[in-house]
């Protein structure tokens, strides 16, 4: 059950989901990632056959060999509500700095693109940051990512700098 933040409680696992309209944000344990790396895929994960993606791997790799993590400022899976498939991950970087400032990424499979699953991703993963004081949000994203660049801004960044490679975005977290 959600409450009126879209936020459903801890799971039988101590996970947490980010609900939203079509799309579900759902923690990520050291011991799944694990799990999705081996692609140890059991009853009830639903994985896209194209997931994960091997932008996820490194990251995976990284909350696989963690004993303790972030509660909060973690990765994520995020699952279609339409038919319950795992299609993509939304991670931050870890917990916000000392000035607030908190670093997020994100991907879906090909097949999941162009449908808005992105934004909504984004934009739960946001209002949790928010909701768990980070006060600032960044990303980046390739240059020739453009389907990217339209997603961070709908969700409000705006861009900061720009290299021959990468675009770089901010958002103040405000209500």
């Amino acid at each position: 059950m959600s409450n009126r933040n879209g936020l459903a409680g801890p799971g039988t696992l101590g996970s947490m989901t980010l609900l939203g309209e079509r799309v579900a944000l759902e923690t990520i344990s050291p011991a799944l990632a694990h799990r999705i790396i081996l692609r140890d895929e059991r009853p009830g994960d639903d994985w896209h056959p194209d997931y994960p993606f091997a932008d996820e791997l490194d990251p995976l790799r990284s909350l696989a060999a963690e004993t303790r993590t972030e509660p909060d400022f973690t990765m994520y899976l995020v699952r279609r509500r339409s038919d319950g498939l795992a299609v993509g991950g939304f991670g931050f970087f870890g917990p916000p700095d000392d000035t607030g400032t908190v670093e997020f990424g994100y991907g879906l499979v090909p097949a999941a693109r162009g449908a808005g699953l992105a934004s909504e991703a984004v934009h739960l993963g946001l209002r949790h940051a928010m909701a768990c004081g980070a006060r600032v949000a960044v990303a980046d994203t390739d240059l020739a990512n453009i389907a990217s660049q339209r997603v961070l801004e709908k969700n409000g960044l705006t861009e900061v700098k720009r290299t021959e490679s990468h675009v770089f975005y901010r958002r103040a977290l405000t209500a």
